[in-house]
């Protein structure tokens, strides 16, 4: 009785459609993973806009006023958070919005 192997060509088509569908999908992953990395970066500069103005309550600061970075980060739940990008908030004066600074994936705003 013949034993069933599978031949070099056989297994040479199995592993170009792998490299195929790994070709396809690994961009759209990396994609997904920038896009979700800007989403929770808008998130967080939503957050310290809130605490910002909590904190501008509190102290009866106006419009142009220089914001206490660690007073603010007193006011969200964690401190202060981390840019999932690796960048620095900013936290801006008073009456304009936080900004981040990320240099791998374009400066995230809130809209």
């Amino acid at each position: 009785m013949r034993k069933k192997n599978f031949t070099l060509v056989e297994i040479m088509i199995v592993v170009a459609i792998i490299g195929l569908l790994a070709a396809i999908a690994i961009p759209s992953f990396v994609k997904a993973r920038n896009v979700s990395r800007a989403n929770s970066c808008i998130n967080n500069l939503r957050l310290i806009d809130a605490g910002k103005e909590q904190w501008a309550l509190e102290t009866d600061a106006n419009d142009g006023d220089v914001v206490d970075e660690v007073g603010v980060n007193e006011y969200l739940k964690s401190g202060a958070p981390g840019c999932p990008s690796a960048g620095l908030y900013v936290y801006n004066p008073i009456g304009t919005d936080p900004t981040c600074d990320s240099t791998s994936l374009p400066a995230h705003a809130l809209p």
